[in-house]
């Protein structure tokens, strides 16, 4: 493979080290800490000010693992729809199904993620600091944040399968 690749999958693995990471942190580390801060409108306005500054980082971590991707799987010879991606046979190996999970898992991440970074996360900060509103929707961006690290640990699996020729 040339050094393009090697270069490319590295920026590809760093980008995904980043996102990941950083919803992981946020996750173990960043609210729980929040979640001590008084009074509630100090703690939202917290939450909310991390929220915006990794979703920014965030994003561009998102538009780096697409655009890697796809260079990825040019690389790979798998962006070739007639003879490769429409063969059902390649859809049955250890490669296809993993393929297919990174792939449903990519963009089952940028579906949630937006809806956390863009709906729910500003309806949060915007509702009165511990009212039942803004407990509400602080739950439900929880949730969002755990469904996508789930899709996360799964795509990490699937791409090390992938990675692996498994």
């Amino acid at each position: 493979m040339p050094l393009l690749y090697f270069v490319n999958v590295t920026i590809h693995v760093l980008a995904a080290l980043f996102w990941l990471g950083g919803m992981f942190f946020l996750a173990v580390v960043g609210a729980p800490a929040l979640r001590a801060v008084e009074p509630p409108a100090l703690r939202q306005q917290l939450f909310q000010e991390l929220g915006v500054r990794f979703r920014t980082a965030g994003w561009w971590a998102i538009g780096i693992l697409v655009v890697t991707g796809v260079i990825n799987l040019h690389y790979r010879h798998w962006l070739q729809w007639n003879g490769l991606l429409d063969n059902p046979s390649f859809w049955r190996t250890a490669q296809g199904h993993s393929l297919a999970i990174k792939l449903g898992c990519v963009t089952a991440m940028i579906v949630v993620s937006f809806v956390h970074d863009f709906i729910t996360g500003p309806a949060a900060g915007r509702a009165r600091p511990g009212s039942p509103e803004a407990a509400a929707l602080r739950r439900r961006a929880a949730l969002l944040a755990r469904l996508n690290a789930i899709f996360g640990l799964i795509l990490v699996i699937a791409a090390v399968r992938l990675a692996r020729g498994a």
